[in-house]
């Protein structure tokens, strides 16, 4: 089993139902299990700012699917609570937005799927959740979510 953790985030209609139907998905689906779910935040938006709140969250999975399997069931549960990816302007608002944060101590740099997740470490939204649910988790490659979030807040 590999331990995986995806992004949460809506900001549109009623973002906390939505994040609760997507986690129920995420429960429903015989290949994953849900380890754990953090605490769900309002959080600002980040980069295009002309936009509601976010309520952003992480949970915790194990699977034994490949990376690009499990992705490819988040983007059909976006779509099935009404994301279309790349409508609207680049990090505009949405429905869902389920984020492969990161999948085991693994580096993937593909077509499509990056993990870590590029910008996980400019994220107080993600790695505040990450932290809550490992404290002593580490980031491939860029070190422990701790230190991550030390560095973003020395740098604010």
């Amino acid at each position: 089993m590999t331990r995986a953790f995806v992004g949460l985030g809506s900001n549109l209609g009623d973002r906390e139902a939505t994040i609760l139907r997507a986690l129920g998905r995420l429960q429903a689906d015989p290949e994953l299990r849900v380890v754990r779910v953090s605490t769900l935040r309002e959080t600002e938006p980040v980069g295009y700012v002309d936009q509601p709140q976010f309520l952003n969250g992480v949970v915790e999975l194990e699977t034994d699917l490949p990376a690009r399997d499990l992705l490819v069931r988040l983007l059909a549960i976006e779509r099935e609570l009404g994301r279309t990816r790349g409508e609207g302007p680049p990090l505009g608002p949405r429905t869902i937005d389920l984020d492969l944060l990161l999948y085991g101590n693994d580096t993937i740099v593909e077509a499509g799927l990056q993990v870590p997740h590029p910008r996980l470490q400019e994220r107080r939204f993600v790695l505040e959740p990450l932290i809550e649910l490992d404290a002593s988790l580490a980031v491939p490659g860029r070190g422990e979510v701790q230190t991550l979030l030390a560095e973003l807040e020395s740098d604010a």
